[in-house]
């Protein structure tokens, strides 16, 4: 007999059928054992007799054939889809046996480091579960969109011969006899693809070796990259990434409304248009709001991101603000500084409730002044001439942003750790598994900067 998922059984009334998935609860009533079979449709109830369930118990895999019946009415469960009817087991068959479990999976009370030493197991969890549908929407969004948009995507390398965006915080490999590095992000490979495309975008995976451990940041972490030539104006760029970030809340409320239910959170509020701010103006209101004076800093603190979300949601009634033109040193080199200030770039953030989950900027497009400002960085030029080939060849007005997947995941669940949105995390303490007893080694870096302090938030 050929096997029917759960969901499909609403579509057999009072017929036999097969059915196979995970244990999801056990209750034992006297002459009669009720099972909930979960499977990637649905959850239904099996309806047994003790002596062909001896050895089940919660999370066995199993294979039941038997006749799909209504429910009594007073047994009706009005919150499961398949709620109405059940199955009557006349056989049960263990395709996999499960262990006896460390915890309560369906109401999971451990720490952070506890639900991730169990990850392959907590997962399985219906809360857990439903950060990773709502990351899917967002990932599938984003392509969507910007495919709708005219974008090309394309598939980034995640081996580099040189650092992006400068800095220390990169993880060398030894690749064959020569040194190379994890990506800090896929920025030179869609500016390359700007040359041949024109709008192109990618999803992909990037490092950075920060040597800190902060509920927002992580190793290894999802890159929603997207890139376009022929721009007018910097402020393009920031009308796609409203576009886009309001069309990806859209999809979610609309197709993720179980996921949201389940976390009691909402789409976050936003303006008839995201209110924008250069951080100057920020930090000048930051400080007359609260007197901490941070206005002579080149970048928020994340004290000065929350407190500026703030602002906008009393001011414009909006949980997302658009903070523009930082310090031309705090951007990479390849940024657009302000024909008005050269001190400050034609750069953005967009903040979500309280923390930065998009920054993007218009480019460098010309050759020339690429090689000049490549070596203002204290960088070298030679490093760079295979990206550089698409700048001496000509390249329109360009520029584009990145959106960290977890971050916006994270804001838009509530979610307090960042760890909790990436499906198997890594930081410098545990790659799946702990990294405590292993013997550390000592990080070099060939590029400018200094290994930071390790920090904990």
């Amino acid at each position: 007999m050929k096997r029917t998922l759960v969901k499909e059984t609403l579509n057999h009334p009072a017929e036999k059928v097969k059915v196979s998935g995970w244990v999801n609860t056990r209750r034992d009533h006297g002459g009669i054992v009720f099972l909930d079979l979960r499977d990637r449709s649905g959850i239904l109830q099996i309806v047994c007799s003790p002596n062909i369930v001896k050895d089940v118990q919660e999370e066995c895999v199993i294979e039941v054939e038997g006749n799909v019946q209504e429910r009594p009415i007073k047994m009706v469960n009005p919150e499961l889809e398949t709620g109405k009817i059940e199955l009557k087991a006349e056989t049960v068959k263990i395709l996999s046996q499960a262990a006896v479990l460390p915890f309560d999976l369906k109401d999971l009370k451990l720490s952070l480091p506890k639900l991730l030493d169990y990850r392959p197991l907590v997962l399985r969890n219906p809360r857990i579960k439903a950060i990773f549908k709502i990351e899917e929407k967002v990932i599938e969004s984003f392509r969507e969109n910007l495919k709708n948009s005219g974008f090309t995507e394309f598939q980034a390398p995640t081996i580099v011969a040189s650092a992006t965006e400068g800095g220390a915080e990169l993880f060398p490999v030894k690749y064959y006899q020569y040194d190379a590095y994890l990506a800090q992000s896929p920025q030179l490979y869609k500016q390359i693809l700007v040359s041949v495309f024109e709008r192109v975008f990618t999803v992909t995976r990037a490092y950075r070796a920060e040597p800190s451990i902060t509920t927002r940041h992580l190793s290894e972490y999802i890159s929603l990259d997207a890139e376009m030539g022929f721009i007018d104006s910097w402020e393009e760029l920031m009308d796609t990434c409203e576009t886009l970030i309001l069309s990806i809340f859209s999809d979610i409320q609309k197709n993720c409304s179980e996921e949201l239910k389940i976390f009691k959170a909402a789409i976050p509020k936003v303006s008839e248009k995201i209110p924008r701010l250069k951080m100057r103006e920020a930090q000048e209101i930051i400080f007359q709001r609260t007197g901490r004076d941070n206005r002579k800093e080149i970048d928020l603190q994340p004290e000065d991101e929350k407190e500026i979300c703030l602002w906008a949601r009393e001011k414009h009634g909006s949980e997302l603000i658009f903070v523009t033109h930082y310090p031309t040193p705090k951007r990479p080199f390849y940024t657009y500084a302000d024909p008005q200030d050269e001190n400050y770039s034609l750069s953005f953030d967009l903040l979500c409730r309280g923390l930065e989950i998009v920054t993007g900027s218009q480019r460098i497009n010309k050759y020339e002044e690429l090689i000049k400002n490549i070596k203002k960085f204290g960088l070298e030029p030679k490093p760079f001439q295979f990206y550089l080939q698409a700048f001496k060849y000509g390249m329109p007005p360009e520029g584009g942003f990145c959106m960290g997947g977890e971050r916006l995941v994270k804001q838009i669940l509530n979610l307090e750790n960042i760890r909790e949105a990436s499906l198997f995390p890594r930081d410098m303490e545990r790659i799946d598994q702990r990294l405590s007893l292993l013997q550390p080694r000592t990080r070099t870096s060939s590029v400018r900067g200094k290994p930071k302090k390790q920090i904990k938030q």
